[in-house]
């Protein structure tokens, strides 16, 4: 997916495939992949949930002048958070944000639980799962979403099917190359750029 935007070069392109019939077709998941995919987005909406509350308590203790970090959510972290004497609704706040945090955690493992079960029902996935950094979370999403790699003739071409690649405005032979162009799944990019995508790419393309 490029993000670029040439209108003659389209219409050659247009023009140059309907006299070849040469259509691309377009890979259409199954209903299985489908459903699956909504595993994946369920946990990873949850866990952005999950963050979003861990930080609020963080700005908790911050406000009352301790900065514990990651040692907030220990088990002595959090004896010490609800030890601290709060306003009504701060302890309000602090209290309903631990019954909410104390609710999703067992959903998230029980979620992350089934995508590793889904991921060694796959070879595909245990396979890209041997590469460094690599887990089933990753490898799970980059199988359901790619599909079938041999619809990609190199690894360049699913950097840019995943968004990775810089978007570029160049004229008067002059290249500008901006950001990378975010199209395509987020979800896989996300997963793409915590793995490293270059050399993931490179160990599937080269096989």
């Amino acid at each position: 997916m490029k993000k670029q935007k040439f209108d003659r070069e389209d219409t050659r392109l247009l023009r140059r495939l309907m006299l070849e019939n040469n259509f691309p077709q377009i890979w259409i998941p199954s209903p299985e992949n489908r459903d699956l995919r909504q595993l994946l987005w369920h946990r990873h909406r949850l866990v952005q949930m999950r963050t979003r509350i861990m930080n609020q308590l963080q700005a908790l203790a911050l406000n009352e002048g301790y900065r514990w970090k990651k040692k907030l959510f220990s088990e002595q972290g959090r004896a010490l958070l609800e030890k601290l004497a709060l306003a009504p609704w701060a302890s309000r706040r602090r209290q309903e944000l631990l019954e909410l945090l104390d609710r999703m955690n067992p959903t998230i493992e029980e979620l992350t639980a089934a995508v590793e079960q889904e991921a060694k029902r796959r070879p595909e996935v245990l396979r890209l799962m041997t590469h460094p950094g690599v887990g089933p979370l990753t490898a799970l999403a980059f199988v359901l979403i790619i599909g079938t790699p041999e619809r990609f003739r190199c690894g360049k071409q699913i950097g840019s099917y995943v968004g990775l690649i810089s978007c570029e405005a160049s004229s008067a032979g002059r290249q500008r190359l901006g950001h990378i162009s975010k199209q395509g799944n987020a979800l896989l990019r996300r997963c793409q750029m915590t793995s490293g995508l270059s050399t993931f790419v490179l160990y599937l393309s080269n096989e």
